[in-house]
């Protein structure tokens, strides 16, 4: 980000890390991270296992400060926006009290927000209405999940900081889940959420952020961070048998798979590819070009920063 982008998102925005770094030993977790959140925004946070996805979050929250740099939520500081219900958090780690009912905890939470939600609405919207008087300690991972939801959204809060928050919901459940997000965003409200669901983060979010080591390795919407990968799916049938070798020395061929006589290949330049295929004499059937998924564009995003950096 500019300098100029940082003084507008100091002024406008929701979250502001600028120049953020953290390390735990010898290990930076974060590092030199910028980046900017802005209100009503749905922003997923991509990354594979060490990208410091969970370290941003801590920081994010005042769970942890940081060594170097700047973290900003509505101009004030992480701690100071918790205390003042700005934030609300569904996080993986932690447990929940045990020894109370579904509704107790709920009434706590609420009572503890300074602007707080009914309780009957906030059980409701978190479809925990017709179990709220179950104890905790009896419930199933998927409604676990639902209650830390409720925990989250318990108040008027305006930023809400999800980690994997549909892990262990069914299918009904995080479709139910994700509506309810999107009426938060619609609402005004920032929804940030780390999550190993990528066709969530395809489906749900307006902007992606993915990590790597620490660093901001691309930031966009899902389609520009598609793009970004560079790389095209082409997949054809032959009738001849296949030639390995010749497949593989088609120009811009990243990966190769053959399934029998289909073909699936992955290409930096389609276009050269199949100018090519067809130069070889080879007529292929059922041929289709298509970009990358989100997950196959992380996948090759990342592979290919840990070639650069190897």
């Amino acid at each position: 980000m500019t300098t100029s982008a940082i003084t507008a998102a100091r002024r406008t925005g929701a979250v502001l890390f600028d120049s953020v770094t953290k390390s735990y030993g010898t290990v930076r977790a974060v590092d030199g991270l910028t980046f900017a959140l802005h209100p009503g925004e749905t922003v997923a946070l991509l990354g594979p296992n060490g990208a410091g996805k969970s370290t941003t979050l801590d920081l994010l929250l005042g769970l942890r400060p940081a060594d170097s740099g700047t973290v900003e939520v509505f101009g004030t500081t992480p701690r100071e926006a918790v205390v003042a219900g700005r934030i609300g958090a569904m996080l993986q780690s932690g447990g929940l009290m045990e020894d109370v009912t579904v509704r107790e905890l709920v009434e706590l939470a609420c009572a503890l927000h300074p602007r707080p939600y009914p309780v009957d609405q906030v059980l409701t919207r978190a479809g925990l209405a017709q179990i709220a008087g179950r104890k905790v300690n009896k419930l199933s991972g998927g409604q676990e999940q639902r209650v830390r939801f409720a925990l989250a959204t318990a108040g008027d809060s305006d930023l809400i900081v999800l980690d994997e928050p549909t892990t262990g919901m069914d299918v009904t459940s995080r479709q139910d889940f994700w509506a309810t997000m999107r009426e938060q965003a619609a609402a005004g409200r920032t929804v940030l959420f780390a999550t190993h669901y990528l066709e969530e983060a395809d489906a749900i979010a307006d902007r992606v952020l993915v990590l790597h080591r620490g660093r901001l390795l691309a930031d966009g919407t899902a389609a520009e961070i598609k793009a970004k990968a560079g790389a095209r799916k082409v997949s054809f049938d032959l009738d001849t048998a296949v030639d390995e070798a010749a497949l593989r020395a088609l120009p811009a061929v990243g990966s190769l798979e053959i399934s029998g006589r289909t073909v699936r290949l992955r290409s930096h330049d389609a276009d050269a590819t199949v100018h090519a295929l067809y130069a070889t004499g080879l007529y292929p059937h059922n041929l289709e070009v298509a970009g990358l998924g989100l997950e196959q564009a992380f996948v090759a995003l990342t592979q290919a920063e840990e070639a650069r950096t190897a």
